[in-house]
């Protein structure tokens, strides 16, 4: 399925962790499609715990690293790790923080997130993939029609559904076709529906259905989504 969203899929391969499980958000007056996604709460943790565990806010660190720290990005990381005892994780955020790069700003609040979400789905599909974007609308609709308790919660490559986990997403795979992904365990492959190894990687999508057409969105990949969004439990 090609590149990943940390948050939603937290890098299964090198950790036993479940995967997250959606909570949801109530923004006031918020008028978005979009659920907040759960890497803000993530986010917000590491923020608020950042002093307690390392001794300095996130403003102290991004002002060290700003003044003392290395100029390249890896060296960087690398320096908050072997000189300041920081662990990969924060050593990551807060290296790409200081540079304004990664997506920490926009996950600072449930209303930073939204705003960045329609961003992410504009620049998806945006030029070659422009095409692409009424299948997306139709998909986004399919998903969201299952029930009260389903959020779409775009990242940068792709436009997950939570339920309580991931059980569905969106991600356009090249200029003409849009990959439709499930979380559908340990199912072999049947009719339009392929496995994508991702089962016995430990990944939480593990079946995908090719979408080029709106003939393509039928009841067999109703149908699916359905299976999908009712085995969230």
């Amino acid at each position: 399925m090609g590149s990943f969203c940390k948050f939603c899929f937290a890098a299964p391969r090198r950790s036993r962790r479940p995967p997250f499980r959606y909570t949801r958000w109530r923004v006031p007056n918020a008028k978005s499609r979009y659920g907040v996604h759960p890497g803000v709460a993530m986010t917000q943790k590491w923020i608020a715990e950042l002093k307690g565990k390392t001794g300095r806010s996130l403003d102290e660190w991004l002002a060290l690293i700003r003044q003392s720290g290395p100029a390249d990005l890896k060296d960087r990381r690398a320096w908050l790790k072997s000189e300041h005892g920081l662990g990969t994780n924060y050593a990551a955020f807060l290296a790409e923080r200081a540079e304004g790069k990664g997506r920490g700003a926009d996950l600072d609040s449930p209303e930073a997130y939204l705003a960045a979400a329609a961003r992410y789905v504009s620049e998806m599909f945006a030029g070659p993939k422009a095409g692409l974007l009424p299948l997306y609308e139709e998909l986004l609709e399919l998903g969201l029609a299952l029930g009260p308790d389903v959020q779409a919660c775009p990242c940068q490559t792709m436009v997950p559904f939570y339920r309580k986990h991931v059980f569905a997403q969106i991600k356009p795979a090249t200029r003409t076709r849009i990959d439709l992904g499930f979380a559908l365990g340990a199912r072999r492959s049947a009719g339009r529906l392929i496995t994508t190894g991702g089962f016995e990687k430990k990944d939480r999508i593990t079946h995908r259905i090719p979408i080029e057409s709106a003939a393509d969105i039928d009841h067999e990949v109703k149908r699916w989504m359905r299976i999908a969004y009712e085995e969230d439990q």
